[in-house]
């Protein structure tokens, strides 16, 4: 593996807690790695996991979910079922070939701004050593045919 792998990672964030803190973080001029494109979202439990293997299979390295803290969801128990179904998907995922440490559920407060840049950075990390995604070199591939 090179070390001159730079992961694609989208990041799926909700509107009133992690998009929150993924701006103080920014406003704060927090130093994390650049590398995440950032769908917002009113609640993570709007997320169906076909999102999320659409995004892999798309050519995208690694995907994070950030959310409410469990108990602190605005719509009651969004941030409970994506929890469930992070824990399901990542299930598919292995049975499917993609290493399940590609998909990450974090919970970050509108105040955790510090928290959200330390989440990216470690995804990121953990991300550059799984390498790149398989599925994504394939469909690299095809499109320099």
């Amino acid at each position: 593996m090179s070390n001159d792998f730079d992961p694609k990672i989208l990041a799926f964030l909700c509107n009133w807690c992690s998009y929150a803190g993924a701006d103080l973080a920014g406003v704060s001029r927090m130093q994390y790695p650049p590398n995440i494109r950032v769908i917002r979202l009113m609640c993570t439990g709007r997320i169906d996991p076909i999102f999320i293997i659409n995004a892999l299979t798309r050519g995208v390295d690694g995907v994070l979910i950030a959310g409410c803290h469990p108990g602190e969801c605005h719509y009651g128990k969004g941030n409970l079922y994506t929890r469930r179904r992070v824990l399901m998907t990542k299930k598919l995922l292995e049975c499917i070939g993609i290493e399940p440490e590609r998909l990450h559920l974090a919970w970050v407060a509108a105040s955790e701004g510090p928290k959200f840049a330390e989440v990216v950075k470690e995804f990121t990390e953990e991300t550059k050593n799984l390498g790149p995604n398989p599925l994504a070199t394939l469909t690299r591939e095809e499109k320099g045919k």
